[in-house]
């Protein structure tokens, strides 16, 4: 289950999150074997972030976690996807667009702890 947390410094819509999930849902597709149907998202807005020292512009901070997918194939577009939604939708500069990759070797649901190697 793929799962992208956005920390943003601006104060988002109940229609910019909403079109923010949809957008996400179709970026995770261009990882393989990921679609919307697993995909867990999360949103933080107002959250305090600096970057080079000010706060003066619209920053992202966005953490995308993918499970068995340790040769990240498909990164190269999802960023570019996700860097694009985060611009059109909240006006986001992709200079201040920051996204850490997090490759997940275990994920834990329903109780059970699910071991990428199982995917092998």
């Amino acid at each position: 289950m793929p799962f992208i947390l956005s920390k943003v410094s601006t104060q988002m819509t109940d229609a910019q999150e909403k079109e923010l999930k949809t957008r996400l849902g179709q970026a995770i597709t261009l990882t393989p074997g990921k679609n919307e149907a697993y995909l867990l998202c999360g949103f933080e807005s107002n959250y305090h972030l600096y970057l080079r020292g000010e706060n003066d512009a619209p920053i992202a901070y966005i953490t995308v976690s993918i499970f068995a997918n340790e040769r990240h194939i498909g990164n190269d577009r999802l960023f570019a996807a996700i860097t694009e939604a985060f611009y059109q939708v909240l006006g986001i500069a992709p200079d201040h667009i920051y996204i850490k990759y997090d490759d997940i070797a275990v994920w834990g649901v329903c109780g059970q702890a699910i071991d990428r190697g199982d995917f092998r």
